[in-house]
């Protein structure tokens, strides 16, 4: 697969405080006086052990007329501009490479692995790091058998294909793409977040194991302390960039998002929302900005 695609497919990719009682499914009911919403936090990357999901899931869904996901990347048309918008930030300026954008030690690592994983080095000559970053991970989520074609926000949207149900995106593609490429950061950013991706793959089996474990527990503390430490390369914290990084991947996105389910309140909609599992998360979370807003949240 070429890491284009790849990341294209990615790109179609902290604990709860207060609240009620936590539940045993990363499943959250919000209510207002008259309607409620749904919100499913989501594995992209998923596998067929994930199903037959919990019959408490499927029956959220099931009495819900709309389906609301990040974006509908069952539509051909949106993973074109997935695609396109993602060539269009991915590649660094004419005449510059990746060789002279990263540091020495840091190339090194990147080339050792790309010979592990057979990947021509020159393939990743044009990309930015954070384009690096993002292909390299969804490689090697793939490389230990979790398939994008069994998430559960693919799960949910064949269904929705299946009975006629609405279907909302709660970004467009431009926003999701601007978002996760940080178009105007700098170059120091996206080699930080290429550091810390290396770092990570080197235990992605455990990494992704411990998700996989907190989501089936619907446990959202582990969840987060899993999360809170996957990108931070050991010895190198460097808090402004991280806070940067998270900003733009999540916390703005989780506050657009927030706002798309309380305009669905507002207008007495009741939804099902899937959305990545990591927005769903921490002080900054989708669920935690609409208890702010004075909505009841009742995770499942």
């Amino acid at each position: 697969m070429s890491i284009v695609a790849c990341l294209a497919m990615l790109l179609g990719a902290c604990s709860s405080d207060g609240g009620d009682a936590p539940g045993r499914l990363f499943l959250w009911k919000v209510s207002d006086s008259n309607s409620s919403v749904y919100l499913l936090g989501s594995i992209h990357f998923a596998d067929s052990s994930f199903y037959p999901l919990d019959s408490v899931i499927e029956g959220a869904f099931a009495a819900s007329p709309y389906l609301a996901v990040e974006l509908d990347v069952s539509d051909e048309s949106v993973v074109s501009q997935i695609a396109a918008q993602s060539a269009k930030y991915a590649f660094l300026e004419e005449g510059r490479t990746l060789g002279q954008v990263l540091p020495a030690g840091l190339k090194v690592s990147l080339d050792s692995l790309c010979r592990a994983w057979k990947i021509p080095s020159d393939a990743l000559d044009r990309l930015k790091p954070w384009a690096v970053a993002m292909s390299m991970q969804a490689v090697g989520i793939q490389y230990l058998g979790l398939n994008p074609e069994l998430g559960i926000d693919i799960h949910f949207l064949r269904q929705a294909h299946a009975q006629g149900k609405e279907i909302v995106s709660l970004e467009t593609v431009e926003e999701q793409v601007a978002a996760l490429a940080g178009t105007g950061a700098a170059d120091s950013v996206g080699v930080y977040y290429l550091r810390g991706v290396l770092h990570e793959i080197g235990k992605l089996d455990s990494i992704l194991a411990g998700y996989v474990r907190a989501w089936e527990d619907g446990d959202d503390t582990y969840f987060a302390a899993i999360m809170e430490k996957e990108f931070t390369p050991e010895g190198e914290s460097n808090p402004l960039l991280e806070r940067e990084i998270l900003e733009r991947i999540y916390f703005s996105r989780n506050r657009k998002m927030a706002e798309a389910v309380s305009e669905f309140l507002e207008k007495d909609k009741s939804v099902f929302a899937v959305v990545g599992a990591a927005h769903l998360v921490g002080k900054e979370s989708v669920v935690e900005n609409l208890r702010r807003r004075g909505y009841k949240v009742v995770k499942m």
